[in-house]
């Protein structure tokens, strides 16, 4: 598409901000000015067209059926209106424009949803995957050249959006996500997860825009270069909006400055966000030009991630085997029994105990092993950070799983028998995942550790066919049974070393298969796992609760220089010094259930303690507690918003378990109520994604919620809070236009009644808030959720 090597390439500004200027944003839908106004939106293209952008970006970030639901305006048409809008702006251009090699192309911008994908909101990814195939094929029917998602936060609905347009269209795809300071998005996604995924998904540039100035945006960009070699885009914002006036805080002088610095890091697209104008593109283009282009460094590394944490494999890396039923009398239970409490503790506990990765299987005959693996991988990924491995014989299976996979996965396996290859590299492929290849074929494993390497060439061969990368294929040459095939395991070893040393590749092994049939199996494991990494082993799989086995893993890292300053190997014995013995399952209290977001847990140990326990009891002595430790963590940063909403759910299924039993006892019953609020978004707005974050939260924390949605009248909220007696009531406003209705609407609130109101929105800042009315500012859900205790206990 361009040759970033030798060039920067210039975006455009803001759309909406220069509506808002023109007084075009007053429409409850602002995309809706493709069609009320169309030479507006053409003007604004052309004037960033003569600035000096080479790419623009079609005024259809909001456009799908989701927001547009109730407003009149079809995706298609805007779309249509949208796409041909820019096509104008451009052909009158070029008829007046003296410099004939000036392409400009065409961009379909589509931003998120606005709505929380599963399991933290109720759109599935199948959902969201029609939502965003619908606006690209429209897109591409229409004449974008290229498509752009941008604004994202959440890194499994930018998959959804990423998939859909990669199946239905050749259109180059850009994919931009927007951080907060601290290299997060809001939902947690980490900078390294972030650009590790979105590679992975063979995206064409990805990148960072909106929330942030040029300055802020700096080092996260930074960051992102150490983890793609991809062109990447950065669109700041003009600083941060000053809500009194109207206007951002950084000049295009002062913005064109900051941006002056991108080039020399490798940044390969440059533009601009809210706030910036054609003035600002202008000025950026004038220093530039002189600017020195530095080039990314080729990162060939092995590294897989969960959406908010990247394993790099620089070191020997551990591999949890707990989840899996081979050999397992309880977990092949809990596999029967639906009992997803049991396997979400075996998750935790090998985490804890320090495993990196978790292979995941739950093939067993007679399951949905489909259905019950994507149901499975979900609900660990909600709870847990560390990447998963994605174990299973059965193809359909292992699909499942990596559609709603939030990260890069590793797949287990492929090996050399041509059907299984050609069946499963094209879904590594597809869903940006790394492979195990098992060094077997049809004829079985091979008895010597030549034939082995031989099968691991055409694995590596035909991963390459594909576009699989020869770092993200991990060749697995197989433990043998010792007590059967004593001269096998010498074998295995001298496999291992031949494939680092012949290949290149990163190793893995599962260890305990060594020891079947043997006394003292963890001497066997042991001795194995020390000799397997002395021969180049990168990860084993293996038992994280096993103290001597992890000793051997981080002693070998401390010896063979991989753990610098043994800091690793200093850092987990002094934890485990202080470090208190894990619960199992079987004696999982209340308040882990709830810290941890296990849901089931939560319900059967409330139903447990309701025989000696009053309702308020429970509430205030381990629910009220629980959530209030997992607030302060979420505040702290030590867990994110996935993690804060599923403890939240899980304290909701104990309530939920309370109310059922005790729904005849109309005292007990009034109890589990600690008052009722009100959430709106103002109206005017239909952005309700924090709003309904925030209602997640206080539900399940025991408030009675009254949803009044978005785009709600003054009239409508000011009703409710008289008849239903509402002491809180919660206004959210994302957009700079609506808040004045937000303002507007607490004068009217104040004006008739006594009722305290709490305001929130990415716009917002406290002492706006203030200024306008409110009685508080809540920054997120957490905050929300403090609010509401002050004011109704």
């Amino acid at each position: 598409m361009f040759e970033p090597e030798q060039c920067v390439i210039l975006l455009d500004g803001a759309m909406g901000t220069e509506l808002q200027s023109m007084g075009l944003m007053t429409e409850r839908i602002p995309e809706g000015v493709n069609r009320t106004n169309p030479e507006a939106v053409i003007d604004i293209h052309r004037r960033y067209i003569q600035s000096g952008a080479e790419i623009i970006y079609t005024n259809t970030l909001g456009v799908n059926r989701y927001k547009l639901d109730g407003s009149g305006y079809l995706v298609k048409d805007l779309i249509q209106a949208a796409v041909q809008n820019a096509k104008t702006a451009v052909a009158l251009e070029k008829e007046s424009s003296d410099n004939e090699n000036h392409s400009v192309r065409i961009a379909l911008d589509c931003g998120p949803i606005g709505t929380m994908l599963k399991p933290n909101g109720d759109l599935s990814f199948t959902e969201a995957y029609e939502i965003f195939r619908e606006i690209v094929v429209y897109g591409k029917e229409a004449g974008a050249d290229l498509v752009v998602f941008e604004t994202f936060t959440d890194l499994l609905e930018i998959k959804a959006a990423i998939l859909a347009a990669k199946e239905n269209s050749d259109l180059p795809i850009f994919a931009s996500m927007s951080f907060e300071e601290n290299g997060r998005t809001f939902s947690g996604v980490s900078i390294p997860s972030a650009a590790i995924t979105l590679t992975a998904l063979g995206v064409d540039a990805l990148g960072i825009n909106c929330s942030l100035g040029p300055d802020q945006i700096f080092p996260l960009a930074e960051e992102m270069t150490e983890w793609t070699n991809l062109p990447i885009l950065v669109k700041p914002n003009a600083g941060m909006p000053n809500l009194t006036t109207g206007k951002y805080d950084i000049s295009p002088d002062e913005f064109a400055e900051s941006m002056s610095r991108f080039p020399a890091i490798g940044i390969h697209l440059i533009g601009g966000c809210c706030g910036t104008t054609p003035e600002f593109i202008q000025k950026t283009k004038e220093r530039i030009q002189s600017c020195h282009f530095g080039k990314t460094l080729n990162q060939e590394r092995t590294v897989l991630c969960s959406s908010v944490k990247a394993v790099v494999v620089d070191r020997v890396r551990v591999i949890g085997e707990r989840i899996n039923p081979t050999g397992k009398k309880r977990f092949k239970a809990a596999i029967t029994n639906h009992d997803i409490a049991y396997i979400l503790n075996q998750a935790i506990e090998q985490t804890t105990a320090g495993a990196e990765i978790l292979d995941v299987n739950v093939g067993m005959p007679g399951i949905d092993e489909p259905t019950f693996m994507a149901e499975v991988v979900e609900a660990i990924q909600s709870i847990c950070d560390a990447p998963l491995q994605i174990d299973s014989s059965d193809p359909k299976a292992i699909e499942a799983a990596l559609r709603i996979y939030n990260g890069k996965p590793l797949v287990n396996s492929v090996n050399g028998e041509d059907k299984i290859l050609h069946t499963i590299l094209p879904l590594v492929k597809k869903y940006g995942a790394a492979v195990i290849g098992l060094t077997l074929d049809e004829n079985g494993i091979p008895q010597t550790a030549e034939d082995r390497i031989r099968i691991a060439e055409k694995i590596i061969k035909t991963a390459a066919s594909y576009g699989i990368p020869k770092q993200d294929v991990i060749i697995d040459c197989l433990t043998l049974t010792v007590s059967a095939q004593q001269s096998q395991a010498l074998e295995t070893l001298q496999a291992v070393r031949l494939v680092k040393e012949r290949l290149g590749v990163k190793t893995i092994l599962g260890v305990s298969n060594v020891s079947f049939g043997l006394p003292e199996r963890e001497i066997i494991n042991t001795t194995f796992l020390t000799m397997a990494l002395t021969n180049g082993l990168d990860l084993p799989i293996m038992n994280p609760n096993n103290e001597l086995m992890v000793n051997a893993v981080e002693a070998f890292n401390v010896l063979s220089n991989m753990d610098v300053h043994a800091e690793k190997y200093i850092a987990a014995h002094n934890a485990a010094q202080t470090a208190e013995s894990i619960t199992p399952v079987s004696n999982l209290s209340l308040e882990q259930a709830v810290e941890n977001g296990i849901k089931q847990a939560a319900a059967e140990m409330t139903s447990e303690l309701l025989r000696s326990m009053s309702p308020s009891q429970i509430i205030d002595s381990f629910l009220i507690p629980s959530l209030e430790k997992v607030g302060n963590r979420f505040e702290r940063g030590e867990i994110f918003l996935p993690q804060l909403i599923q403890s939240a759910t899980a304290a909701q299924a104990s309530f939920e378990v309370i109310k059922k039993i005790f729904a005849q006892n109309k005292t007990d019953q009034n109890t589990l109520s600690k008052g009722k609020i009100i959430l709106a978004t103002v109206k005017g707005d239909i952005h309700d994604i924090g709003k309904n974050i925030v209602k997640v939260v206080l539900e399940n924390s025991g408030y009675e919620i009254i949803d009044l949605g978005k785009d709600v009248p003054d009239e409508r909220i000011l009703e409710t809070i008289k008849n239903e007696n509402i002491q809180l009531v919660g206004l959210s406003a994302l957009m700079t236009t609506t808040v004045k209705n937000m303002e507007d609407a607490i004068q009217k609130i104040r004006k008739e009644t006594r009722c305290k109101i709490v305001v929130g929105g990415a716009v917002l800042t406290e002492s706006y808030a203030l200024s306008i009315g409110a009685d508080y500012y809540a920054k997120d859900a957490k905050a929300a959720m403090d609010i509401a205790k002050s004011v109704l206990g």
